[in-house]
C-alpha cells in the first residue's frame, strides 16, 4: 500500500467513525410520550421535547396533507399520479419495485407509503398533489418543495412548535434533514387518527394494491410495517428508521367507551385512544408495549382519583379541531 492509499484509507476510517460517533449521540437517549388523545392527558415521557430525526414517521404528515387536500379539493383517491423522473434518485424502501413513468392510483399509493413505507410513493404523492397545489395558487416552483411547505403549514397548525419537515418521505441526506420531537409527532398522531379515512389505511395489516407500468397492470400484496397492528387494541399508526432517527414507531391504541348513564337519563359515552411515540428506541416493539400496559394503568387510575389536575399546561397536550 503506497502513501497516497495509506492516507485516502485512513481518511475513510476517520469519517466513518465519526458518523458511527454521530449516529451513536443521535439515537443513544431514547424519547417516548404516551398521551389519551381526547382527554390530551400527558401519561409517561422521557424526553419528548428532544429535537430528532423521526425516520418514516413523517409519512405521517404526507399522508394527512394529501387526505386534507383531496377533502378541501374534492378530489378522488382514485386519480392516477405518475411516478416522476427525481424519485429515480431515491434510496430506501420501494416495495412495489416502482420506476419513472408507471402510474399509481392516489389510495394505492397511500397504502404502499403507510404500509409499506415506501419511499417512491411518497415522493410520487407529494409531486401530484404539490402540482394541484401550485395550479390552484397560481405558484411557480418545484411541486414537492410546495407540498413540504404545506406539511410544516399543517406542523404549525396544530402546535408542532419543534418541528421542521424536509421531505415527504422522512429520509436522512446531507441536504435533507427534518427534526421533529415526540410531543409533536403526539400531537400529529392525535390529529391523524381523528380522520377516519387514515384511521382506515393505517388498521390493515396487509393491503392488495397495484400499479401500471404501460397499459400492465402489477399487482402486489403489501405488509404493514407496524407489526404490532391488531394487538393491545392496536390500530396503527406508522414505524420508521434511519441510521440517524433510531428504531420510531408511532402507534394508536384503543379501548371501548366508557358508558355512564348520567342523573337526568342521559348516557354520555367516554372515548379512549392511547397515542404513543417512541423515537430511537433500540427495541420499539417491547418498548412499546410496555408504554400501552403502563399509559393504560396509570391513565385509568387517574380517572378514578377524579382527573386531578395540578399543572394543566404540562400536564396536557391540546391539538386543535379543525
Amino acid at each position: 500500500m503506497n502513501l497516497k492509499q495509506f492516507s485516502l484509507l485512513n481518511f475513510l476510517c476517520r469519517l466513518l467513525a465519526v458518523t458511527v460517533l454521530i449516529s451513536t449521540s443521535v439515537a443513544a437517549q431514547e424519547s417516548y410520550i404516551a398521551v389519551e388523545a381526547h382527554s390530551g392527558k400527558v401519561i409517561l415521557e422521557l424526553s419528548a421535547d428532544t429535537k430528532r430525526p423521526v425516520a418514516s414517521l413523517t409519512k405521517i404528515a404526507t399522508a394527512m396533507v394529501v387526505l386534507d387536500w383531496s377533502d378541501l379539493s374534492d378530489s378522488s383517491m382514485a386519480e392516477l399520479a405518475f411516478v416522476p423522473l427525481e424519485a429515480s434518485y431515491l434510496g430506501g424502501s420501494n416495495p412495489m419495485g416502482m420506476v419513472p413513468g408507471d402510474r399509481i392510483s392516489l389510495r394505492d399509493a397511500m397504502y404502499s407509503m403507510l404500509l409499506g413505507s415506501d419511499n417512491i410513493a411518497a415522493y410520487t404523492l407529494a409531486n401530484h398533489v404539490g402540482r394541484s397545489i401550485c395550479v390552484r395558487n397560481g405558484l411557480s416552483r418545484n411541486p414537492v418543495d410546495a407540498f413540504v411547505g404545506e406539511m410544516n403549514n399543517l406542523a404549525q397548525a396544530v402546535g408542532m412548535t419543534r418541528t421542521r419537515f424536509a421531505s415527504p418521505h422522512g429520509m436522512d441526506t446531507a441536504r435533507q434533514r427534518g427534526l421533529s420531537t415526540a410531543r409533536d409527532m403526539a400531537r400529529l398522531g392525535i390529529y391523524a387518527m381523528r380522520h377516519t379515512g387514515m384511521q382506515y389505511y393505517v388498521k390493515q395489516k396487509s393491503r392488495s394494491i397495484g400499479s401500471y407500468r404501460g397499459n400492465q397492470r402489477r399487482g402486489f400484496k403489501i405488509a404493514n410495517t407496524h407489526t404490532l397492528v391488531g394487538s393491545l387494541g392496536i390500530n396503527g399508526i406508522k414505524s420508521g428508521s434511519t441510521v440517524l432517527a433510531g428504531p420510531c414507531l408511532a402507534t394508536s391504541a384503543v379501548k371501548p367507551n366508557i358508558v355512564e348513564k348520567m342523573p337526568n337519563g342521559s348516557t354520555r359515552l367516554t372515548p379512549r385512544n392511547l397515542i404513543v411515540i417512541t423515537l430511537g428506541s433500540p427495541n420499539r416493539e417491547a418498548r412499546t408495549q410496555e408504554l400501552i400496559k403502563q399509559g393504560w394503568e396509570r391513565y385509568e387510575a387517574w380517572s378514578r382519583q377524579g382527573r386531578p389536575v395540578a399543572d394543566s399546561a404540562r400536564e396536557f397536550l391540546i391539538v386543535p379541531k379543525f
